[in-house]
Protein backbone atom coordinates (compact mmCIF):
# COMPACT_ATOMS: atom_id res chain seq x y z
CA UNK A 1 0.00 0.00 0.00
CA UNK A 2 1.86 3.54 -0.37
CA UNK A 3 2.10 5.55 2.01
CA UNK A 4 0.80 9.10 0.84
CA UNK A 5 1.79 10.72 4.35
CA UNK A 6 5.75 9.69 3.34
CA UNK A 7 5.17 10.52 -0.10
CA UNK A 8 3.71 13.98 0.47
CA UNK A 9 6.23 14.65 3.17
CA UNK A 10 9.12 13.81 0.92
CA UNK A 11 7.57 15.94 -1.92
CA UNK A 12 7.64 19.07 0.53
CA UNK A 13 11.08 18.53 1.46
CA UNK A 14 12.34 19.09 -1.62
CA UNK A 15 10.27 21.86 -2.48
CA UNK A 16 11.74 23.61 0.56
CA UNK A 17 15.05 22.54 -0.23
CA UNK A 18 14.86 24.08 -3.33
CA UNK A 19 13.21 27.38 -2.17
CA UNK A 20 16.49 28.04 0.17
CA UNK A 21 17.77 28.04 -3.36
CA UNK A 22 16.05 30.51 -5.37
CA UNK A 23 17.65 33.78 -6.17
CA UNK A 24 16.46 36.76 -4.32
CA UNK A 25 14.69 37.91 -7.44
CA UNK A 26 12.64 35.26 -7.61
CA UNK A 27 9.62 36.42 -5.30
CA UNK A 28 10.38 34.62 -2.25
CA UNK A 29 12.21 35.97 1.03
CA UNK A 30 14.02 33.93 3.88
CA UNK A 31 12.69 33.28 7.03
CA UNK A 32 8.88 33.22 5.93
CA UNK A 33 9.08 36.78 4.96
CA UNK A 34 6.79 37.04 2.15
CA UNK A 35 7.83 38.85 -1.41
CA UNK A 36 4.45 37.79 -3.47
CA UNK A 37 3.87 40.93 -5.20
CA UNK A 38 -0.02 42.01 -5.53
CA UNK A 39 -0.95 38.86 -3.54
CA UNK A 40 -2.01 38.68 0.34
CA UNK A 41 -1.56 34.49 1.38
CA UNK A 42 -3.85 33.52 3.89
CA UNK A 43 -3.83 30.06 5.60
CA UNK A 44 -7.22 28.48 7.30
CA UNK A 45 -7.26 25.15 9.34
CA UNK A 46 -9.29 23.98 12.20
CA UNK A 47 -7.17 21.45 14.46
CA UNK A 48 -7.67 19.19 17.20
CA UNK A 49 -6.66 19.35 20.81
CA UNK A 50 -3.84 17.48 18.88
CA UNK A 51 -2.75 19.75 16.56
CA UNK A 52 -4.14 17.41 13.80
CA UNK A 53 -6.42 18.74 10.46
CA UNK A 54 -7.17 14.94 9.66
CA UNK A 55 -7.61 11.38 11.53
CA UNK A 56 -5.15 8.42 10.60
CA UNK A 57 -6.88 7.82 7.20
CA UNK A 58 -6.41 11.04 6.51
CA UNK A 59 -9.66 12.17 6.72
CA UNK A 60 -11.31 14.94 7.78
CA UNK A 61 -13.94 13.52 10.67
CA UNK A 62 -17.39 15.37 10.72
CA UNK A 63 -16.56 15.85 14.88
CA UNK A 64 -13.48 18.40 13.74
CA UNK A 65 -15.92 20.64 11.63
CA UNK A 66 -17.55 23.07 13.47
CA UNK A 67 -20.59 24.65 12.53
CA UNK A 68 -19.51 28.56 12.90
CA UNK A 69 -16.07 28.24 12.01
CA UNK A 70 -17.59 26.57 8.26
CA UNK A 71 -19.67 29.40 8.07
CA UNK A 72 -16.46 31.70 8.36
CA UNK A 73 -14.53 29.24 6.60
CA UNK A 74 -16.99 29.48 3.21
CA UNK A 75 -17.40 33.47 3.53
CA UNK A 76 -13.60 33.71 3.46
CA UNK A 77 -13.02 31.48 0.67
CA UNK A 78 -15.47 33.48 -1.48
CA UNK A 79 -13.62 36.28 -1.08
CA UNK A 80 -10.44 35.14 -2.21
CA UNK A 81 -9.37 35.88 -5.82
CA UNK A 82 -7.90 32.21 -5.74
CA UNK A 83 -7.92 29.38 -3.25
CA UNK A 84 -4.78 26.95 -3.23
CA UNK A 85 -4.89 23.53 -1.85
CA UNK A 86 -3.40 20.19 -2.59
CA UNK A 87 -4.69 17.57 -4.97
CA UNK A 88 -6.19 15.55 -2.41
CA UNK A 89 -8.50 18.23 -0.83
CA UNK A 90 -9.29 19.54 -4.56
CA UNK A 91 -10.75 15.99 -5.57
CA UNK A 92 -12.61 14.81 -2.58
CA UNK A 93 -13.89 18.48 -2.04
CA UNK A 94 -16.81 19.86 -4.14
CA UNK A 95 -16.43 23.23 -5.80
CA UNK A 96 -20.04 23.85 -6.81
CA UNK A 97 -19.45 27.77 -6.39
CA UNK A 98 -16.52 26.95 -9.06
CA UNK A 99 -14.13 29.45 -6.88
CA UNK A 100 -10.85 29.98 -8.66
CA UNK A 101 -8.47 26.96 -7.35
CA UNK A 102 -4.99 26.50 -7.91
CA UNK A 103 -3.90 22.87 -7.38
CA UNK A 104 -0.24 21.88 -6.08
CA UNK A 105 0.84 18.61 -8.05
CA UNK A 106 3.30 16.38 -8.93
CA UNK A 107 1.06 14.86 -12.17
CA UNK A 108 2.29 18.46 -14.27
CA UNK A 109 5.06 19.80 -15.14
CA UNK A 110 4.91 23.26 -14.59
CA UNK A 111 1.22 24.97 -14.88
CA UNK A 112 -1.54 23.67 -16.58
CA UNK A 113 -5.24 25.42 -16.91
CA UNK A 114 -7.55 22.74 -16.65
CA UNK A 115 -11.47 22.48 -16.89
CA UNK A 116 -11.72 21.99 -12.91
CA UNK A 117 -9.38 24.93 -12.43
CA UNK A 118 -5.21 25.56 -12.69
CA UNK A 119 -2.84 23.00 -11.72
CA UNK A 120 0.89 23.82 -10.86
CA UNK A 121 3.99 21.76 -9.58
CA UNK A 122 6.24 24.74 -7.73
CA UNK A 123 9.56 22.64 -8.56
CA UNK A 124 8.71 23.70 -12.72
CA UNK A 125 7.27 26.96 -12.28
CA UNK A 126 7.71 29.68 -9.36
CA UNK A 127 5.08 30.79 -6.95
CA UNK A 128 4.83 34.82 -8.41
CA UNK A 129 4.28 33.45 -11.91
CA UNK A 130 1.79 30.66 -10.84
CA UNK A 131 -0.20 33.02 -9.27
CA UNK A 132 0.24 35.80 -11.78
CA UNK A 133 -1.14 33.71 -14.25
CA UNK A 134 -4.00 32.25 -11.99
CA UNK A 135 -5.17 35.86 -10.59
CA UNK A 136 -3.68 38.11 -12.67
CA UNK A 137 -5.43 40.96 -11.40
CA UNK A 138 -3.87 39.96 -7.93
CA UNK A 139 -5.98 39.75 -4.14
CA UNK A 140 -6.47 37.51 -1.41
CA UNK A 141 -5.08 34.29 -2.01
CA UNK A 142 -6.73 31.15 0.54
CA UNK A 143 -4.65 28.30 1.45
CA UNK A 144 -7.00 25.69 3.06
CA UNK A 145 -4.13 22.69 3.26
CA UNK A 146 -3.49 19.56 3.39
CA UNK A 147 -0.21 19.88 5.64
CA UNK A 148 2.27 19.46 2.81
CA UNK A 149 0.37 22.81 0.90
CA UNK A 150 0.45 24.45 4.52
CA UNK A 151 4.55 23.49 4.87
CA UNK A 152 5.40 24.88 1.39
CA UNK A 153 3.40 28.07 2.41
CA UNK A 154 5.21 28.58 6.02
CA UNK A 155 8.87 28.57 3.63
CA UNK A 156 6.90 30.84 1.08
CA UNK A 157 5.95 32.99 4.14
CA UNK A 158 2.03 33.60 5.24
CA UNK A 159 0.75 36.74 5.38
CA UNK A 160 -1.89 35.61 8.06
CA UNK A 161 -3.00 32.21 9.05
CA UNK A 162 -6.70 31.75 10.23
CA UNK A 163 -6.31 28.88 13.08
CA UNK A 164 -9.38 27.59 14.56
CA UNK A 165 -8.75 24.68 17.45
CA UNK A 166 -11.57 22.29 18.59
CA UNK A 167 -10.42 21.27 21.90
CA UNK A 168 -13.51 19.14 22.01
CA UNK A 169 -11.82 16.55 19.70
CA UNK A 170 -8.81 14.05 19.66
CA UNK A 171 -6.98 12.45 16.50
CA UNK A 172 -3.94 10.58 18.45
CA UNK A 173 -1.66 9.56 14.99
CA UNK A 174 -3.70 11.37 12.63
CA UNK A 175 -2.25 14.10 10.49
CA UNK A 176 -0.76 17.56 12.05
CA UNK A 177 -1.42 20.78 10.47
CA UNK A 178 2.11 21.36 9.73
CA UNK A 179 5.22 19.00 9.96
CA UNK A 180 6.85 20.44 12.72
CA UNK A 181 4.21 19.24 14.70
CA UNK A 182 5.02 15.73 14.34
CA UNK A 183 7.78 16.09 16.22
CA UNK A 184 5.90 18.15 19.05
CA UNK A 185 5.87 21.64 18.35
CA UNK A 186 2.20 22.80 18.77
CA UNK A 187 0.67 24.69 15.75
CA UNK A 188 0.85 27.98 17.59
CA UNK A 189 4.83 27.62 18.40
CA UNK A 190 5.02 26.79 14.09
CA UNK A 191 3.81 29.98 13.28
CA UNK A 192 5.52 32.19 16.05
CA UNK A 193 8.80 30.69 15.04
CA UNK A 194 8.36 31.39 10.68
CA UNK A 195 7.43 35.70 12.04
CA UNK A 196 3.62 35.30 12.42
CA UNK A 197 2.13 36.81 15.65
CA UNK A 198 -1.34 36.07 17.52
CA UNK A 199 -3.98 38.60 17.10
CA UNK A 200 -6.89 37.89 20.14
CA UNK A 201 -8.55 34.91 20.52
CA UNK A 202 -12.60 34.74 19.86
CA UNK A 203 -14.72 32.34 21.16
CA UNK A 204 -16.91 30.54 18.08
CA UNK A 205 -18.35 28.32 20.75
CA UNK A 206 -17.55 28.19 24.55
CA UNK A 207 -19.33 25.04 25.31
CA UNK A 208 -17.83 23.21 22.39
CA UNK A 209 -14.45 24.71 23.13
CA UNK A 210 -13.99 26.06 19.41
CA UNK A 211 -11.60 29.37 19.27
CA UNK A 212 -10.41 31.36 16.53
CA UNK A 213 -6.67 32.97 16.75
CA UNK A 214 -6.04 35.03 13.62
CA UNK A 215 -1.70 35.32 13.03
CA UNK A 216 -0.43 37.76 11.50
CA UNK A 217 2.81 38.96 9.95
Amino acid sequence: MVNRTLIEATWVEVFLTRLNELPLDSGLGTNGACLIASFSIEGHAIVSVDDMIADASGAMPPALRHPADWVRFQAALDEAALVVLGRRSHETTPNPKGRNRLVMSRSVAGLEQRVDGWWWNPEGVLLQDALDAAAPEGGLVAVPGGRGVFDFFLGAGFDAFHLARNAGVMLPGGVPVFGACADGLSAEAVLSGHGLRAGEAEVLDADAGVTLTVWRR
